[in-house]
């Protein structure tokens, strides 16, 4: 644990990444993708700091030359810039590794899942999707790091620009939350950090790529979904260590409003 000596809060020994999948406006629906997805990747810092840069490093290296290439699902997807592979077998080697890496280094993931489609209609149709995603998150983030003894230390939870007026809207509604504003009624000891668009975050750029798989997931939980199979088992759940793969449902990942047959926790 460490001190600032201009705040003299004690840090806690987690750091949070976020990033997110979808549109979260109301007015237009995409009926592939009628959803918006927020994802807080958990990091403990000396794994994240010991471990996890130092192979993503090497990861880019490897299939680059150099580690100045940002990692963006959307580009790996439609295999844009420096994603564009020379061949099938290039990419599914690329993508192999890639979620190897993934299963290998130790993150907690904690999501929401806002499908927008059936949010028409009820009370909450006028909230802002991001901000009842926003919620859910910080609330387990705090439900972790008091079973890891964590609470009451101050963790930094780090989003990427998005542009003036929403961050400005993303920052009023995260201090409005911590300040008492939530399902716990309770304080909560987070402070949100920008990181501007260029920055080589190893740990925005894992969060980057997590998001649309837990989408996909759960518009089409009967496709396949490989990346989804790896992030499973990252999810915070009921039962701890134990239990990875499982109980996670409405615990680490929430889906938004539930289906009829789900009980809220």
């Amino acid at each position: 644990m460490k001190t600032n000596e201009n705040s003299n809060r004690v840090f806690s020994d987690y750091i949070v990444y976020v990033d997110e999948s979808g549109d979260h406006g109301m007015q237009n629906l995409d009926p592939n993708y009628p959803v918006f997805v927020l994802a807080f990747c958990i990091f403990h810092k000396r794994h994240y700091s010991d471990q996890v840069v130092s192979a993503l490093h090497q990861f880019k290296f490897k299939h680059f030359g150099h580690d100045l290439v940002v990692l963006h699902e959307h580009d790996i997807r439609k295999e844009k810039g420096a994603f564009s592979f020379k061949s099938r077998q290039q990419k599914t080697m690329f993508l192999a590794e890639l979620s190897q890496l993934i299963h290998t280094h130790n993150f907690i993931l904690v999501s929401c899942v806002i499908n927008k489609a059936r949010l028409k209609g009820l009370p909450d149709q006028n909230e802002n999707p991001y901000h009842l995603a926003l919620g859910f998150c910080l609330e387990t983030l705090y439900e972790f790091l008091q079973e890891k003894h964590q609470n009451e230390l101050l963790t930094h939870v780090v989003f990427e620009c998005r542009g003036k007026r929403e961050d400005d809207e993303l920052e009023l509604e995260f201090r409005r939350m911590c300040d008492g504003t939530n399902r716990l009624g309770i304080d909560l000891p987070f402070e949100i950090v920008f990181a501007d668009k260029k920055v080589d975050s190893p740990g925005l750029q894992l969060a980057d790529l997590v998001a649309r798989p837990v989408g996909l997931n759960v518009l089409r939980p009967d496709q396949p979904n490989t990346a989804f199979d790896v992030l499973k088992e990252k999810f915070y759940c009921s039962g701890g260590r134990r239990n990875v793969g499982k109980g996670y449902e409405n615990w680490g990942l929430k889906i938004y409003p539930p289906q009829k047959s789900e009980k809220p926790r």
